[in-house]
């Protein structure tokens, strides 16, 4: 696994998953009955056409849902740090080790879980509150992508509600389903390569991609009476990131 340590959303983020099959969308790959899906030949021409133009389709745009849940995730994972007595960790971008395909975990947990949660319509949560198992059909792929992906032993995944109960299942390794996964993948990215060298055969070499790096913070003003030890040792523990 490669993990990217970048902040949900954020420039990098966009570009590190641009033209790859991410696990949010694994589903369009193999189906939760571990079926090939008929929506894995739009989906190619969605990634190609990340590639072909060099920029994210997505970025910046978010749905209504999506903008509901961005708001919730701090509350969520609160309340799932509270109930469970567990912290996690930044989640960031993970890649296979070959690159070609990633995930992004909601956080991390310790040294073997992750965390995905969802924060659903209302009517959707109550239904997952009546039916837990729902919740955990409904996100096989994403969910067991995670865990292909990080290599990690389960996914603790959460339907949260500010004003209702909240659902957490804990999803074990499904490795005969991992394997669908596996297999899958391998053939719809050999495919999406064979594709992108037709088009780049008929239309010309795709634009390069450059991931924007976040820019480093300035230094602290050392004021007339200097900079001291302490205002430097501060200022480093701010802005100094852990190496990838």
């Amino acid at each position: 696994m490669i993990h990217h340590r970048v902040e949900s959303r954020s420039a990098a983020w966009f570009y590190l998953r641009l033209g790859k099959p991410t696990a949010s969308e694994f589903h369009r790959i193999v189906t939760p009955t571990g079926k090939n899906s008929t929506q894995a030949e739009d989906y190619a021409h969605r990634l190609l056409a990340e590639l072909m133009l060099g920029k994210p389709l997505d970025e910046g745009m978010q749905t209504e849902w999506m903008a509901r849940g961005n708001d919730l995730e701090d509350s969520a994972i609160a309340a799932y740090e509270f109930q469970s007595g567990i912290e996690t960790s930044l989640g960031g971008f993970c890649t296979d080790d070959t690159g070609s395909y990633g995930c992004s975990p909601d956080r991390l947990v310790g040294d073997v879980g992750v965390l995905e949660l969802k924060c659903p319509a209302p009517n959707t949560h109550v239904g997952y509150l009546d039916d837990p198992d729902s919740l955990t059909l409904a996100k096989k792929p994403q969910v067991q992508g995670l865990l292909l992906v990080t290599g990690r032993e389960w996914c603790d995944l959460v339907s949260f509600h500010p004003e209702l109960p909240t659902v957490i299942r804990r999803v074990k390794r499904d490795e005969r389903y991992i394997d669908t996964l596996r297999v899958g993948l391998a053939a719809f990215c050999s495919q999406l390569l064979v594709m992108r060298a037709n088009l780049e055969q008929r239309y010309g070499a795709f634009k390069p991609i450059v991931i924007p790096s976040e820019k480093a913070p300035s230094a602290p003003d050392p004021g007339p009476m200097g900079l001291s030890e302490d205002d430097l040792d501060w200022w480093l523990s701010q802005h100094t990131k852990e190496p990838a």
